[in-house]
């Protein structure tokens, strides 16, 4: 009603005004009618104002009306009440206030007329009636805002609140957040000299105590390459925005071609110093697992990534490896079977490992051992027809089977994979009480966490080489060449015939498959596919378009193995000129499956990660439900921009200092 009386009233007052003004150019021309004007434009304004203020009269009297029909409150107690209260109508008109609300909430105004949902923004008086309350805020002030229903009405009110919300706010904002950080690749400048390592981790330290007295932090080296700093958690949505920028200033020092990287882990949240330690821990193993030079932030239970464009560095020590061996060997001894499972749509590495791993656990240690597989979803079947035609028994079995021979002392052994959603049968891992997981893939935060061994390392080129390592600590004598053929295999075709993530290990493994009767014409035969696959991939590789550096296809039709020939257009549109990444998208089972390829200048991993995949630095996929072809493409672009563009800065700044010699800096 009030409302209406102010919608009306400026046109009154508009049209008053220009009859004035239309009366001033009469006098011009005409006395006699400018005074007639005149007079007629006054008694005009007398009118309106009369209406305006009887209109003014109406609401009042009804307002009252209003209120005298609302039973269940008292108004004279209301008005004595110290904090504001607002009585509404059932529509949330308000009808009556008191003294207080008038001055705190008002400014002194009148509100009567009003609606009271303008005094509490974002909420309805209806929705919040007879409820727990809700928050909000008028002119700087805050209040929290309780509704009673009563006969006819609904009675408002509010608590103001602001020093206690402004000292709870405080009090977030001070909790302190550990922070634990380690100088990830330190190893890589001991083997040039002791000075070099010497002048770089002074760099590196000297980069960490500013990034604490930027914010007046604490800071404590607590060991040998490894730092804690103390934050106030306010300060970690101001680093959180600039995307922690000490990631690229540590980056930025280099000695004989190696970069410095370090990794960090947060826990934000925590009301004690002890817990947020203890959640720091756990998000610098994750991002450690995830190949280092990132900066993981644990809150409430789930992580944010920042960094991670370098390539894990390779740990040139096995004494980890000989650990996890023996760690093995006993988890192995205390099993009555073993059952070795990959992921879904296993490859050459996911089996050529569990191949591997399964004459060692049935002859060396002389336990029921077989291969868990779905043989008519894998694309390593040619790995599985040659070993089933050399070897003198069937070592591969179906889930189903695997679940019915399954007793209380099974070791289940997972390779190639940590996540429990990619594995080949999730119900088998969920009914074995025993596991141990193999995997080299930058760790994911749904990972498998129940395991009696954990070996996790994201610097090997495949499960292949860690499994040949630990094999090579075991009773290794049963290993024939069937057997070394398979792991070759797998370690061929994750470094792509030793061109990605090859390192000094990886060569060494090989060399050890070698002697062991491993051969690369044997393995190279596997790698062949079928006509049909042929053209599928010629088809994708003709059809990509060029994105920012990027590779991006498409195949809507089915010719041959789809799957393998998603994969192998990947790995050629990567010989492209020009191109640092490739992405096709394809459907198979009624689902959108990316599969993307790199040669390490771009992270597939993180790109993957931001349509709900995950992989390794030069290796990934996703599958997405729910879109279309043309949808899936628009999304990866702009997963592929987001990337890139986050990237872009710290990758030239990286450019730019790559080769510097600390001596001349």
């Amino acid at each position: 009603m009030k409302r209406k009386h102010w919608t009306l009233t400026p046109w009154f007052l508009i049209f008053g005004l220009a009859m004035l003004i239309m009366s001033g150019f009469m006098y011009a021309y005409s006395k006699q009618l400018f005074a007639v004007e005149l007079g007629i434009s006054l008694a005009a304004f007398a009118v309106v104002m009369a209406v305006s203020l009887g209109f003014r009269r109406d609401i009042r009297r009804v307002v009252r009306t209003t209120a005298d029909k609302i039973s269940g409150f008292d108004a004279e107690w209301l008005d004595k009440y110290k904090y504001p209260v607002a009585v509404t109508d059932s529509e949330g008109g308000i009808v009556w206030c008191n003294s207080r609300f008038r001055k705190t909430v008002c400014g002194g105004r009148s509100p009567e007329g009003d609606s009271i949902n303008a005094y509490m923004p974002g909420h309805s008086v209806n929705d919040l009636a007879d409820g727990e309350g809700a928050d909000t805020a008028v002119d700087g002030r805050e209040f929290t805002v309780y509704c009673v229903t009563v006969n006819g009405g609904i009675v408002c009110h509010f608590i103001e609140n602001t020093y206690y919300k402004a000292a709870l706010r405080e009090y977030h904002a001070g909790i302190p957040c550990v922070a634990l950080i380690t100088f990830d690749n330190a190893e890589d400048f001991f083997t040039d000299s002791d000075e070099s390592y010497t002048s770089v981790a002074i760099l590196v330290e000297a980069q960490l105590q500013k990034w604490a007295a930027d914010y007046r932090a604490l800071y404590k080296r607590i060991s040998n390459n490894r730092y804690m700093i103390i934050f106030r958690e306010a300060d970690i949505d101001k680093m959180a925005a600039q995307k922690f920028p000490v990631l690229k200033e540590v980056r930025s020092i280099t000695a004989n071609r190696h970069t410095a990287t370090i990794s960090a882990g947060l826990c934000r949240g925590c009301k004690t110093v002890k817990d947020s330690e203890l959640g720091a821990r756990k998000a610098l193993e994750m991002a450690l697992g995830r190949g280092g030079d990132q900066i993981a932030v644990l809150k409430d239970n789930s992580y944010e990534f920042f960094g991670g464009t370098a390539a894990a560095a390779e740990k040139v020590s096995k004494v980890r490896m000989r650990v996890i061996a023996n760690a093995l060997s006993r988890a192995v001894s205390d099993s009555d079977k073993v059952f070795i499972m990959g992921h879904r749509f296993s490859d050459l590495d996911c089996v050529g490992a569990a191949i591997g791993l399964q004459c060692i656990m049935e002859k060396s240690f002389h336990r029921f051992s077989r291969v868990v597989i779905n043989k008519d979803t894998s694309m390593a079947g040619q790995l599985i027809d040659y070993t089933n035609e050399r070897l003198e028994s069937n070592i591969f079995i179906t889930p189903e089977e695997a679940i019915h021979g399954l007793t209380s002392k099974t070791l289940l052994i997972i390779v190639d994979t940590h996540i429990e959603t990619s594995l080949e049968s999730a119900s088998l891992y969920k009914k074995c009480r025993r596991v141990v997981v193999i995997d080299h893939h930058r760790k994911a935060v749904n990972h498998i966490d129940d395991a009696l061994v954990f070996c996790h390392e994201p610097s090997a080129s495949s499960a292949s080489e860690m499994c040949s390592e630990i094999i090579s600590y075991l009773d290794d004598k049963p290993l024939g060449y069937v057997q070394a053929d398979a792991l070759l295999s797998g370690i061929m075709l994750d470094t792509k015939n030793f061109v990605l993530k090859t390192g000094v290990r990886t060569f060494e493994a090989a060399a050890y498959l070698r002697r062991k009767g491993a051969n690369t014409l044997t393995v190279k035969e596997m790698f062949s596919g079928s006509i049909e696959t042929y053209r599928e991939k010629v088809d994708i590789v003709v059809r990509s378009r060029e994105h920012r550096g990027c590779a991006v296809s498409s195949s809507e039709h089915v010719s041959g193995d789809i799957r393998l020939a998603a994969a192998q257009a990947a790995d050629e549109m990567l010989t492209l000129s020009g191109i640092s990444a490739s992405f096709v998208i394809f459907k198979d089972n009624n689902r959108i499956n990316i599969s993307a390829r790199s040669y390490g200048r771009v992270n597939v991993q993180i790109i993957m990660e931001r349509l709900g995949g995950g992989g390794h630095q030069t290796m990934a996929a996703t599958q997405l439900s729910g879109v279309d072809m043309k949808q899936a493409e628009q999304m990866l672009i702009e997963a592929i921009d987001a990337a890139l563009d986050e990237n872009k800065d710290e990758t030239g700044k990286e450019q730019q200092h790559e080769g510097n010699l600390i001596a001349g800096r």
